[in-house]
């Protein structure tokens, strides 16, 4: 099976040696999005709803990138440095990610890149 790197100016571009995506058949995996802005490279100033929407417009990015929508997303991880604001990275989830929802995990962290508070990854599955 081949590999297929994504990238897309739509999104931050990768700060270290990754890409921002690779397909491999009808899967995309989607590196960890933290809340940069695509044209600045700046992290958005903002609370974690602010932040958590540039996480998931940056992923949307991606996965139209790819060739595919946020709503054929299989998995996502999401890392926070407050678990505290678990429920309103869930509100802005909601209004992103459609049913059928898909699968995730929420982890605790100590810190993240550049100071973000929160960062996702995903697994699409293209059809």
């Amino acid at each position: 099976m081949s590999r297929q790197i994504i990238a897309t100016p739509a999104a931050p571009q990768a700060i270290g040696p990754y890409a921002q995506a690779v397909r491999c058949g009808n899967t995309v995996y989607l590196s960890g999005q933290i809340p940069l802005d695509p044209a600045t490279g700046e992290l958005v100033t903002g609370d974690i709803t602010a932040q958590t929407r540039r996480v998931f417009e940056n992923l949307k990015a991606v996965c139209a990138a790819a060739g595919g929508s946020l709503a054929q997303l299989a998995r996502v991880g999401i890392y926070l440095t407050d678990l505290s604001h678990f429920a309103a990275v869930n509100a802005v989830m909601a209004e992103y990610c459609v049913e059928p929802h898909p699968a995730r995990a929420t982890i605790g962290v100590a810190a993240l890149p550049r100071g973000a508070q929160v960062e996702i990854d995903a697994i699409l599955v293209l059809e």
